[in-house]
């Protein structure tokens, strides 16, 4: 039988080059949070977001050495589990980092860009989503255990609505969300720069030197940006 874990990190920040401080988990009803002290000092960008100080972290061990870490290898890496996040390529490198590597994955956000085929969410952050969605829940937002509980009940509408659609069982509709998950996803629009909000097929005709540049800045950029690599790869070798 699988066991869905959903889990967040906390993290120094966005970039290759960063670590993780907190890591929650929530299974069944169990929960868990802890904090770590990383190898790099946490930027005031990241604690403006996550809340968690150089100070806080400063008497905690480092993920690796804590008395944690082994217990999450197990149970993260179990061939029965499931590990579930929201943009997972993230947190999955972030865990990578520290020698965890589970075997099966759902990214939620993968999964809601994958269902909203006449694209009307804005967005696909897990706090846009849990407004857009009106799931009320009682959670703090961007720290790892209250984006947990969001990211729980986002994971059961997105579960249902497939379910629904499909008419699948539970385990048949879990293998779909991790077969969904394992392909990064493409975009049909940008939403950003000077083309903000044009179809990339139209662009790929009428300037496919921008979106070479673009391709080139994003491999070049230290930041996790696993389907935009794709989706520009894909428009350019059409």
């Amino acid at each position: 039988m699988l066991k869905i874990i959903f889990f967040d990190t906390e993290t120094t920040g966005i970039t290759k080059d960063d670590f993780l401080c907190q890591i929650a988990y929530k299974i069944n009803e169990k929960s868990f949070s802890g904090f770590y002290k990383p190898p790099i000092k946490i930027p005031f960008e990241a604690s403006a977001i996550n809340h968690i100080s150089n100070k806080m972290v400063s008497e905690q061990p480092a993920f690796r050495e804590s008395l944690d870490w082994q217990n999450i290898k197990e149970l993260f890496e179990h061939e029965n589990s499931v590990v579930v996040a929201h943009n997972a390529p993230f947190d999955l490198f972030m865990i990578k980092k520290e020698g965890i590597q589970p075997k099966n994955f759902i990214c939620t956000k993968r999964v809601a860009q994958r269902l909203d085929k006449e694209g009307k969410i804005g967005k696909y952050n897990l706090q846009y989503l849990r407004y857009f969605l009106d799931i009320e829940i009682d959670a703090t937002a961007h720290t790892a255990l209250g984006d947990v509980l969001v990211l729980e009940k986002l994971y059961d509408r997105l579960n249902k609505k497939i379910m629904d659609n499909e008419k699948l069982n539970e385990d048949e509709t879990i293998k779909k969300m991790i077969e969904i998950s394992a392909e990064p996803f493409i975009f049909k629009n940008i939403n950003f720069g000077k083309y903000n909000g044009r179809n990339i097929e139209d662009i790929v005709k009428i300037d496919k030197e921008y979106l070479q540049w673009l391709l080139a800045q994003k491999e070049s950029s230290n930041e996790i940006d696993e389907d935009w690599i794709y989706t520009l790869k894909h428009y350019l070798e059409k």
